[in-house]
């Protein structure tokens, strides 16, 4: 009798040793498919967040120089008028992130900074200069110069960067569906992520 229930026993502990490594391995293994499809969401992800604009602007350059004193100058003059779009992207494929499976925890460690491009159309008119003072490849990129400081100053004035902004959030917000969905934890800059996106990413 003894022996029968020593024979019980040993095989209920084999059974429990057994079982429990099947359930470590199964955790184990939901683990490393929830990673993986978390790596996989982000590096799915738009790669480039646009949004575009147009802007115009008319542009008055004029330079003159003086020669022999003050009592002759040399002027040259052009009216330009400039056409330009402007693009705003976030490159998330430089999102720098790690997947710690043993907290189940997404961290977000740093988003990149927007990218402002401009490419601007330029057309001239009434291009005049004097013989002494004329028109040089360095008056053309003084231009091309001053009017991508003028158009930089309205992208900041403007409603871009927010747009953008709004765009780029709302591929974030996928991130936390899915770490929620899957009862994972987002975090970004040490924050817990909830539903206050907006609160977490752009609070200064």
């Amino acid at each position: 009798m003894k022996k029968v229930f020593v024979g019980v026993l040993i095989t209920l502990a084999v059974v429990l040793v057994f079982r429990s490594c099947a359930d470590d391995k199964e955790e184990k293994s939901i683990l490393e498919e929830n990673s993986m499809l978390i790596q996989t969401q982000i590096d799915n992800v738009s790669k480039l967040i646009v949004t575009e604009g147009h802007f115009a602007e008319v542009y008055n350059y004029k330079d003159s120089k003086m020669l022999f004193g003050p009592f002759i100058s040399a002027e040259k003059k052009a009216l330009v008028v400039v056409n330009a779009d402007v693009t705003i992207a976030y490159d998330l494929s430089k999102i720098d992130f790690e997947v710690d499976e043993s907290s189940k925890t997404l961290h977000i460690k740093s988003i990149p900074e927007p990218e402002v491009k401009i490419s601007p159309d330029f057309e001239y008119y009434d291009v005049s200069s004097d013989y002494l003072n004329m028109f040089e490849a360095s008056d053309y990129n003084k231009i091309k110069k001053n009017v991508n400081a003028s158009l930089m100053k309205k992208v900041e004035a403007s409603a871009l960067k927010t747009n953008a902004e709004n765009r780029l959030i709302s591929e974030l917000q996928k991130f936390y569906i899915l770490t929620n969905s899957l009862g994972w934890t987002l975090v970004y800059n040490d924050k817990t992520v909830n539903k206050d996106l907006p609160e977490v990413f752009f609070k200064e």
